[in-house]
């Protein structure tokens, strides 16, 4: 008698969620996504973010508040710990974006457009940029609060890029 073989089933594609935040509205954000995504997200803060972590992930969500008309200065850290270790190594794989703006966010989400095309990624999803108005120093240092719409739109960002990695669209 043969022995039988063990069949596992195949690992869950993985969504590696990097974060920042300082006012918790990219944490809240990031953790929508995250819920979205399910078992297949993998939420993670930008500092703590090594390459060996982008290069294990199938997917990417980048989520941090836009900071002077720039990306908040650890997820640009995160890149540049990461940019030149994984140049040429994750061509082709989906990202989207979730920023919290104070005035328009554009700023943020340039930078990190940039970066993905040197890294060659592929947007899947329109950016969400939550406009939170804040233009003060007591309203820009303030505690955030989400809107409950753009949470929703969040999750659903999670979810179809983790759909769309199990199912290989991507």
């Amino acid at each position: 008698m043969q022995p039988c073989a063990m069949i596992t089933a195949p690992a869950e594609p993985r969504l590696l969620i990097i974060w920042n935040s300082h006012t918790g509205a990219s944490q809240a954000m990031a953790r929508a996504a995250a819920d979205g995504a399910g078992i297949a997200g993998a939420l993670v803060p930008a500092i703590d973010t090594l390459p060996e972590m982008l290069m294990g992930a199938d997917g990417y969500v980048f989520c941090c508040p836009e900071n002077l008309g720039s990306m908040s200065g650890l997820m640009k850290d995160m890149f540049d710990r990461a940019y030149y270790p994984l140049m040429g190594q994750i061509e082709g794989r989906p990202y989207a974006t979730l920023i919290a703006a104070g005035s328009d966010g554009e700023g943020a989400q340039r930078q990190i457009d940039r970066i993905a095309k040197g890294w060659r990624l592929k947007r899947v999803a329109e950016p969400v940029i939550v406009n939170f108005a804040a233009q003060t120093p007591e309203a820009i240092l303030a505690p955030k609060t989400v809107p409950s719409n753009a949470l929703k739109q969040c999750r659903k960002i999670g979810a179809a890029l983790a759909e769309g990695l199990r199912l290989g669209v991507f």
